[in-house]
């Protein structure tokens, strides 16, 4: 009888557990895992999502810059794939049967039930033909997207570009972002990507058994709509962008325009640039590959972080702290010798100047009057007390933005180098370099370095007598001029508006009468100075910032182009044109004879360095074409030969009775 109790116990205790098992995996079932969940509602409810156009970017007369193009990518869900004709398949997808293994093993490996791509961006001719067999590929659905397009193909390192979310933007996003999704990824793309792309949506649709959308779910109860992207209008004109990456092609540099009056940016080239429509496209990678593989680098946005030394450029700015500290007047002079007798000769000037002041000092770019400014504002307190001389000097270069970012609303810029003492001190120890230790300072080089923006920032702060607006690209969100209100502040730079004059009469004798004599526009009275930064790796920067017209100033600049010499030789001219083409809408015929065509044509490209393994390379290659590469070097002498004997025959082609060359090499004093 026990043991029958016993038994029954057991039974019943055996039952209980297996409804409790039941019960829990149940629960497990329909609440924990979500899995069958996602299973059944695919087999007949699938969720679309609706990506929203991206805002189009207009300049700021209203020429739109990038705009929006449908494509396709084809999702699949594996779980969903039944056997079907892949040869026909890959052949309209364009795709080899290898390209297709890797590319559902991919989709396997991220999650069999949920849905992922499968191919990016079908355009809507290749998606047209896939489209009519689509029932017969299980598994398979569309997504549509859009692809940015750019009408100009100009800017490229302005707008930036957009590419799939990677791993660590998808973390930051908290979710907002799955794999596929599109983000900017440099540029105003980047840095206005939450405005620009807009807001997506999910429709929710019935399908069959063969694949076959059988209408929305709920009657669309349950969708919600795509809110497309704001509209950017930037400071860009399109006319100087368009002409400033034709005159700086097959150079390497930079154009910055900005508008003192509200500091938005006028022009921004970084040359060698490259086409955005490259990076657009089922293309996208294997062009991205070779444009890394540039060696000039077309990715690197040379207006914010490229870094070079000011040279002669500075000179203003170093004149300015000097009024304002007292340790000069307009009225200060200096005997020029041809070089700083007080420092062992250095730096020299490129010829005597005699006696100079302070407007002619700048007009004819005195390295000695300079030196001797310098060494005055750092002897001020002492010869001994150098560095609390030093610290104030480098404290009011900083104000200039110089040495500091200038928070432009694109993401990567570089605050370019303005030493601290701290650094002097480590090199020399402490209490170990006095003012004549850092002279090169004084001419804009040594460890003085600006990046492009703040060159013409500077100049934005010389025609404004005393402040600048922080510079920026977009001047207005949607329909309405928002802005960021920092950009709307005036930045005071600690100079009396008095002391600007003087100096500007040098700016405007440089352009006049001086280094820069050549591009002086009729008519346009320009402000400017030229420079030579100074490049330990190959032949000098050409260097020239200015603004224009003297009087209610509309546009500032500033040009670098790298390894070209001097100042007014290259980059003076191109500058002239960009101001002039701004101002009048054209481009007039100079008294010194100088024409853009020319400066377009010139290729200024420095040389390839190459590393030691791909010197032995072409070393190898040579010799193995050393026959054949010495036939073709008697025939190319020999056409060489007849082509200058033509060219020396023939007359110099005229404008106007003025020769239409390059400008005879403008010296600037380093």
């Amino acid at each position: 009888m026990n043991s029958f109790f016993e038994r029954r116990y057991v039974i019943a205790g055996i039952f209980i557990t297996l409804i409790l098992v039941l019960l829990a995996r149940l629960f497990y079932i329909q609440v924990v895992d979500d899995r069958y969940f996602l299973y059944a509602q695919n087999n007949v409810m699938r969720r679309i999502m609706q990506y929203p156009a991206r805002g189009p970017i207009l300049d700021r007369t209203g020429k739109i810059m990038v705009q929006n193009e449908p494509i396709y990518d084809i999702m699949v869900i594996p779980k969903q794939v039944k056997p079907f004709d892949t040869v026909e398949f890959c052949k309209l997808l364009g795709i080899d049967k290898e390209g297709f293994d890797k590319r559902f093993a991919k989709a396997k490996v991220y999650s069999p039930r949920l849905a992922s791509v499968f191919e990016k961006q079908l355009s809507l001719q290749a998606y047209a033909s896939f489209q009519e067999r689509l029932s017969e590929f299980p598994g398979f659905y569309p997504q549509r997207r859009s692809v940015r397009i750019y009408p100009d193909s100009a800017a490229a390192q302005f707008l930036g570009y957009i590419g799939e979310a990677t791993d660590a933007i998808i973390k930051r996003s908290n979710g907002y972002y799955s794999p596929g999704d599109y983000v900017g990824i440099t540029g105003v793309e980047k840095s206005y990507e939450t405005i620009l792309r807009g807001q997506r949506g999910v429709q929710n649709l019935l399908y069959d058994s063969h694949n076959v959308a059988k209408g929305s779910y709920a009657n669309g109860a349950y969708d919600t709509a795509a809110v497309a992207g704001e509209r950017l209008v930037s400071s860009l004109d399109m006319r100087i962008q368009r002409l400033g990456e034709t005159l700086m092609q097959n150079k390497v540099g930079s154009i910055v325009a900005i508008e003192p009056s509200s500091g938005e940016i006028l022009c921004f080239v970084s040359s060698p640039t490259y086409d955005p429509n490259l990076l657009v496209g089922r293309e996208r990678g294997n062009n991205a590959a070779k444009l890394y593989k540039d060696p000039y680098k077309p990715f690197f946005t040379r207006p914010i972080q490229a870094k070079y030394p000011p040279g002669s450029s500075f000179k203003p700015l170093s004149a300015l702290i000097a009024l304002q500290e007292g340790i000069i007047t307009p009225q200060t002079t200096y005997l020029c010798p041809g070089r700083y007798l007080a420092n062992n000769g250095k730096p020299k000037c490129t010829h005597v100047h005699g006696l100079v002041n302070l407007s002619s000092a700048i007009a004819e770019s005195c390295n000695g009057y300079f030196a001797m400014v310098f060494e005055k504002l750092m002897n001020a307190h002492g010869a001994k007390n150098t560095e609390s001389s030093f610290d104030s000097w480098r404290n009011n270069v900083n104000k200039f933005g110089f040495g500091v970012k200038l928070d432009v609303d694109i993401p990567s810029e570089s605050r370019g180098n303005v030493p601290t003492s701290g650094f002097y001190d480590r090199y020399y120890q402490k209490g170990g370099w006095r003012s004549k230790t850092i002279l090169s300072l004084a001419i804009g080089q040594g460890e003085l370095e600006a990046t492009p923006l703040q060159l013409a920032n500077i100049e934005a702060t010389i025609a404004n007598h005393g402040f600048y607006y922080k510079p920026h690209l977009i001047k207005a969100i949607g329909d309405k001029a928002v802005i960021k209100k920092e950009y709307t502040l005036k930045n005071y730079v600690g100079i009396n508006p008095q002391y600007f004059e003087p100096v500007i009469d040098g700016m405007q004798n440089v352009v006049d009468h001086g280094t820069a004599v050549g591009s002086k526009i009729p008519g346009i009275v320009m402000c400017g100075k030229t420079g030579t930064a100074q490049n330990p790796h190959g032949k000098n920067h050409s260097l020239f910032v200015a603004y224009a017209p003297r009087d209610n100033p509309k546009i500032a600049i500033a040009v670098v182009v790298e390894n070209s010499g001097d100042g007014g030789t290259w980059a003076a001219p191109i500058a002239s044109f960009i101001v002039e083409q701004y101002l009048r809408g054209s481009i007039s015929k100079r008294p010194s004879g100088i024409y853009p065509e020319y400066y377009i044509e010139k290729n200024l490209l420095p040389d390839v360095i190459v590393k030691p393994a791909d010197k032995a390379k072409l070393k190898a290659d040579s010799l193995k074409k050393a026959t054949a590469d010495s036939l073709k070097k008697v025939k190319a002498d020999s056409i060489k030969k007849s082509k200058l004997i033509s060219a020396k025959n023939k007359p110099a082609k005229k404008v106007d009775g003025q020769l239409t060359a390059m400008l005879p090499k403008q010296t600037d004093d380093e």
